[in-house]
């Protein structure tokens, strides 16, 4: 059996909570779209369970954890293959909301998680690890079609489970969509030059991953999304490679110059079966030349759409992302350019193209 710790906030007491609030357990919160689902689920003010390996090979994932653990969550050592432990996690910490946000890795792990609800009947509301585009409408290339096909047989599971679930489509991360990154999230939007898949008009929607938090907890609370796909299409998030290269030119006040990358050069990263950077590339190629997040009409039974449901509630904008995006780099320019003192240990930024926004930025 796993070992399980509980965690206080930084003064030593428990996270302040209504009674009625649902005790959430969220497995993959070192990773990015875990952790801001995560970080929603403490503001919320939801009691928040976060399950951790007892072992993390990544600073950054560690520091994550960290992270969490101060602003409240409680920490529960053990794995979701453990199906008895995850049996008793259910139980004894009464958990209401189970959210996996688990690597691609580790989709198929969840049947063990699917059949420990399935057996606590405890769990209202079960969101598999999906995130990104729907499964059952987007055909990417390999590697791609395999990891869509874990998630879809997992779907299926759920389905014939029984159990109450909310699938989550939010479509592409709120920042450059790189084809030969591990992550999209992971590096600023380029100052040299702008890769441009195709011709840059194929359009995909771009949701900030505060607002892929804020939406996902929304969604969880209420009732019209229970047993249906939530698609996040804002409208003013719609853009293509061309209208995105624009907008950010105009934060940096910088013509930068363009390059095409061809379908052709997708799949043929795509077929080096390097993961996950294959896995990228066949999902960048599905985005912005099959179009597959624009190419159907939410016209299922179980389909539901995050502006329809929460009018009032504005997305953040690709433009105010990539104002945020601007700022960095101005103030880690400022950084690097700033005379150190005889004291102070200077420390290179991580890209070497920060520096030449330097003359832009000041």
């Amino acid at each position: 059996m796993q070992n399980v710790m509980k965690s206080t906030n930084m003064n030593g007491s428990s996270p302040n909570v209504s009674e009625s609030t649902r005790r959430t357990l969220v497995i993959g919160s070192s990773g990015f779209i875990g952790r801001f689902v995560t970080e929603a689920s403490l503001d919320s003010g939801r009691p928040t369970y976060i399950l951790v390996r007892s072992s993390l090979n990544s600073p950054s994932k560690a520091s994550n954890i960290k992270f969490l653990q101060d602003k409240g969550a409680t920490i529960l050592y053990g794995s979701i293959t453990d199906k008895e432990f995850m049996e008793k996690v259910l139980r004894e910490y009464k958990i209401e909301v189970v959210i996996s946000a688990v690597g691609g890795e580790s989709i198929l792990d969840q049947f063990n998680l699917i059949q420990a609800i399935k057996n606590v009947e405890s769990v209202k509301r079960f969101l598999p690890s999906e995130f990104g585009h729907d499964i059952d409408r987007a055909d990417p290339v390999e590697p791609g079609l395999t990891m869509y096909n874990q998630k879809r047989k997992i779907r299926r599971h759920i389905e014939e489970s029984g159990i109450p679930y909310t699938y989550i489509c939010c479509n592409s991360i709120a920042a450059w969509p790189y084809h030969d990154n591990t992550h999209p999230a992971d590096v600023l939007p380029p100052l040299d030059r702008f890769q441009i898949y195709g011709d840059g008009s194929v359009k995909a929607y771009f949701v900030a991953g505060t607002d892929i938090g804020k939406f996902t907890m929304m969604s969880i609370e209420d009732d019209r999304t229970l047993n249906k796909t939530v698609h996040f299409q804002p409208p003013s998030n719609l853009l293509n490679m061309n209208e995105m290269a624009a907008l950010w030119e105009e934060k940096i006040g910088r013509i930068l110059p363009r390059v095409t990358i061809t379908e052709e050069d997708l799949l043929q990263r795509a077929q080096e079966m390097r993961i996950p950077q294959s896995v990228v590339a066949a999902l960048t190629h599905d985005i912005f030349i099959n179009g597959c997040q624009i190419n159907f009409s939410l016209d299922k039974p179980g389909d539901v759409e995050v502006c329809s449901l929460y009018p009032d509630t504005p997305f953040r904008t690709i433009h105010e992302c990539f104002e945020d995006f601007a700022k960095k780099i101005k103030e880690n320019a400022k950084a690097v350019s700033k005379p150190a003192s005889n004291n102070a240990i200077f420390v290179p930024a991580a890209k070497p193209e920060a520096l030449a926004i330097t003359a832009i930025c000041t």
